[in-house]
């Protein structure tokens, strides 16, 4: 079978964002981002938020890691040490107030378990958190629209916008890997297997945004990590294919990287995370050059087949 990535047909899929769905999101955003007025005429109350400065101590001795400012809690929530948040109701913002307590027996800090302590805190201000109405109010502090009917739109565009994007992600992966099964290539045994590392380092990067690890998740999954790679090699091998079929296209296509195209790569990745090239260029070494190479040949790539594809929508 003779190498095809010209001529290749596939569908596009395109989503219509639906009234009940834009509904649906923008109830989310209310549950996300509740409005938060700061109270100063009355003391603290069970579930406000507190934010408050604090050092902890053991006798005179102050411990490691139990110091911080502008540190938020609610009151109520149980998320410090047992007798901590009950010791500061009824305070007032600018008052300062010192919390005795005693550490747990099975406290994770060995040195500090079943000690008694005491934290030195300050209370800056009290916070209470309510949902927003759907108005022109939530509209403005949250959506920055000046309207409700504004945001609505805007919002419906951006999901649009995003719909559209994953579509056309799907339809260059339907035609990439078209490419990719008719290219004579098969990777080797050592080649599957730094596609599997590189597959469970993704996974592991995912979970680590989470606050979790790999043995964690495995735990809870009731699976091992050999099952893990076991389940990605057959995305190790689809994945080897396509990086190969792009080498391919690049190699008889003679496609480059220009500098211009490098230069437009590196402002798209910087204000992907709100930063400036400046800024961005401490973390631009050799692999991140590298990285962006790939990226800039990768696209001209997909827009090459694609442009000689017939496309049904």
């Amino acid at each position: 079978m003779a190498f095809t990535y010209k001529g290749l047909s596939a569908k596009l899929d395109r989503h219509v964002v639906t009234e009940e769905e834009l509904n649906r999101q923008l109830q989310r955003l209310v549950q996300e981002n509740p409005r938060i007025t700061e109270i100063d005429n009355r003391p603290t109350e069970n579930g406000d938020e507190v934010v408050l400065d604090y050092a902890g101590f053991c006798g005179e001795e102050q411990f490691e890691g139990g110091t911080a400012e502008n540190q938020t809690l609610v009151l109520g929530s149980h998320t410090f040490i047992p007798g901590f948040e009950e010791q500061l109701l009824d305070k007032v913002p600018g008052e300062k107030v010192t919390v005795k307590v005693t550490f747990p027996e099975q406290y994770h800090a060995e040195n500090l378990a079943g000690k008694e302590a005491e934290f030195r805190c300050v209370i800056k201000s009290i916070r209470v958190k309510t949902p927003y109405e759907m108005d022109d109010t939530f509209a403005k502090e949250i959506g920055g629209c000046d309207t409700m009917a504004e945001f609505r739109t805007r919002l419906q565009e951006s999901m649009q916008a995003y719909a559209d994007s994953q579509g056309e992600m799907d339809l260059q992966d339907q035609l990439l890997r078209q490419a990719a099964d008719s290219l004579d290539y098969t990777p080797s045994e050592e080649e599957i297997e730094k596609g599997i590392d590189e597959q469970v380092k993704v996974l592991q990067a995912q979970l680590a945004q989470q606050g979790l690890s790999l043995e964690m998740y495995c735990s809870f999954m009731n699976t091992t990590e050999e099952k893990i790679r076991e389940d990605s090699k057959e995305t190790a091998i689809a994945t080897l294919r396509s990086q190969a079929t792009i080498e391919k296209i690049v190699e008889l296509e003679g496609l480059k990287a220009e500098e211009s195209d490098i230069a437009q790569a590196i402002q798209v990745i910087a204000r992907r995370n709100q930063m400036t090239v400046e800024q961005l260029e401490p973390y631009m070494d050799a692999e991140f050059q590298k990285v962006v190479v790939k990226s800039v040949l990768t696209g001209k790539v997909m827009r090459l087949i694609r442009d000689a594809a017939t496309i049904a929508e």
